[in-house]
C-alpha cells in the first residue's frame, strides 16, 4: 500500500486502537492517532515512525473538526481512511436495564454512537474518491448481552448508522463498513472479567480467545483495494461465536 495514504484512528491510546494503528503502519500507511487520553495517543505514536498524534473529544463538534483539519494537513490535504474506534467500554457499569443510570446511558450513547457520526461529519470534506470509513460495532449486538443495554444499543446503532453513511457517502465513491469484534483480550476486557482469557472460548468455532491483532486484518481489508465494492456491511470477527 502506498505510504501516501493517510489513516486516522480514534481511541488509539491502547487496546484495539493501538493495534489498528500498528497494523496500518506495517502496511505503509501514514498514521494519525487520536484519543481523549492524549498521553496514551502519544505513546502509540511513539511506536510508529513519523506518526502524528492528537487529542480529541469525539462528542464535541469543535474538537472533531479541529482534529480533522489537523490530520488533513498532516496527510497533504486528505484523509483516506477513518477508523471510528473511540468508545466507552471498560468503564460501562453492567446492571439490569431498570438500574442503569440515565447519565451513564447518555455518556455511552454520546461516545459510542454520536462520536462516529461527528467524526465522520468532520472528516467527510477531506475524504477523497475511494476513501474509506470503518466503524467499530460489537458482536454483542447479535447475542444481546444481558445487563448491558446501553452498550449493546449503542453498538447496534453503529450498524444502522453505517448503512445510512454508506448510501450517502457512496455518491462520492466512498465506502463505509463496520467491524463487530467478539470479546477481545484488551486491557479493558481483562479488567471486566477475572476469567477473560477463557470467557466464551467454548462457544466459538475456533477454541481460543481473541487478541487485538485478530481484528486488524478486517480493518486492513476494508481499507484496501480488494474491498472497493463492499459497503454498508458489518463484518463479524469473533472466531465463530456468532453466525448471522
Amino acid at each position: 500500500m502506498s505510504p501516501s495514504r493517510t489513516v486516522l484512528v480514534t481511541g488509539a491510546a491502547g487496546g484495539l486502537g493501538r493495534a489498528f494503528a500498528l497494523g496500518f503502519a506495517d502496511r505503509g500507511y501514514r498514521v494519525a492517532v487520536a484519543d481523549l487520553d492524549a498521553g496514551g495517543a502519544k505513546e502509540t505514536a511513539q511506536l510508529i515512525k513519523d506518526a502524528w498524534f492528537g487529542h480529541v473529544d469525539v462528542t464535541d463538534p469543535s474538537s472533531t473538526e479541529e482534529l480533522a483539519a489537523q490530520v488533513a494537513e498532516f496527510g497533504g490535504g486528505t484523509i483516506d481512511v477513518l477508523v471510528n474506534n473511540a468508545a466507552v467500554y471498560g468503564a460501562v457499569t453492567r446492571s439490569p436495564l431498570e438500574d442503569i443510570d440515565p447519565a451513564e446511558w447518555d455518556l455511552v450513547m454520546a461516545v459510542n454512537l454520536k462520536g462516529p457520526w461527528l467524526m465522520t461529519r468532520a472528516v467527510s470534506p477531506y475524504l477523497p474518491e475511494g476513501g474509506r470509513v470503518i466503524n467499530l460495532s460489537s458482536a454483542t449486538v447479535y447475542s444481546g448481552s444481558e445487563n448491558w443495554a446501553h452498550y449493546v444499543a449503542s453498538k447496534g446503532g453503529v450498524i444502522a448508522l453505517t448503512r445510512v453513511m454508506a448510501k450517502e457517502l457512496g455518491r462520492r465513491s466512498i465506502t463505509v463498513n463496520a467491524i463487530a469484534p467478539g470479546f477481545t483480550l484488551t486491557e479493558a476486557s481483562k479488567g471486566l472479567l477475572d476469567n477473560a482469557e477463557t470467557y466464551g472460548v467454548d462457544r466459538g468455532a475456533l477454541r481460543r480467545a481473541s487478541e487485538p491483532e485478530d481484528i486488524v486484518g478486517a480493518a486492513l481489508y476494508l481499507a484496501g483495494p480488494d474491498s472497493g465494492f463492499v459497503t454498508g456491511q458489518t463484518l463479524v470477527v469473533d472466531g465463530g461465536r456468532q453466525f448471522i
